[in-house]
């Protein structure tokens, strides 16, 4: 399945997860900043609130599209310590890397939540949403993120996976949902008519939108 688009793909992902609509002490989390366009599409459909939890994640010192880990706001972060090991990884290098992306990580949440309340997951059922997830390293920091916060629950739901990194996840959430999952996977833009990169401003819009969608019960 190609989607046309991340908004395509929140609401062909909704469609299975329509058994949280409504339903109380439940929200929806994307992960900026294309996750958001697909989380919008899921928190609109299901009638439930929006949100974020920035993951950034922490490259490789001569390749920093590897994925040796990722670090949320919250300082919350996964670390494949196999990889770091295998890549002679330096302390002080990472030190200094997971300092740098936590920094952007706190920069991001704040311009893009602006005056929205303190986010609080104390005993809530949290739906994590990307637009997709390779190595799995953002998500797995973001699960670890919302349950420190409090989460009762955590579902991560994706429209596109790379099926070992699915069955990774599943042991760490309540409730894993994708809507497929290859075994030969390359990169979540193959799946994908239109993967342009979403912007600051888009993601500002789409959490005010999401609120005020909310407010009025999707009027």
């Amino acid at each position: 399945m190609i989607f046309k688009d991340r908004k395509e793909a929140g609401v062909l992902l909704a469609e299975k997860l329509l058994k949280y609509k409504n339903m109380p002490n439940t929200l929806v989390i994307g992960l900026p900043r294309g996750g958001v366009v697909t989380a919008y599409e899921v928190s609109k459909a299901l009638n439930l609130p929006l949100d974020i939890i920035c993951a950034r994640k922490v490259g490789a010192p001569q390749n920093p599209e590897l994925a040796i880990g990722a670090v949320t706001e919250t300082g919350e972060g996964y670390f494949n310590e196999d990889l770091i090991l295998r890549l002679r990884v330096s302390q002080d290098y990472l030190q200094k890397t997971v300092e740098r992306e936590s920094q952007e990580a706190l920069r991001r949440v704040k311009a893009y939540r602006g005056n929205l309340a303190t986010l609080d997951l104390e005993d809530k059922t949290v739906i994590l949403v990307d637009d997709g997830m390779a190595t799995g390293a953002t998500m797995k920091a973001a699960v670890k993120s919302v349950k420190t916060l409090g989460a009762a629950k955590t579902v991560a739901a994706l429209p596109v996976t790379a099926q070992d990194s699915l069955e990774e996840i599943r042991e760490e959430v309540y409730e894993a949902i994708a809507l497929q999952s290859p075994t030969f996977f390359m990169a979540v833009g193959e799946f994908y008519e239109d993967f342009s990169q979403t912007s600051d401003q888009q993601v500002i819009e789409l959490l005010t939108q999401a609120h005020l969608n909310y407010k009025t019960g999707g009027k």
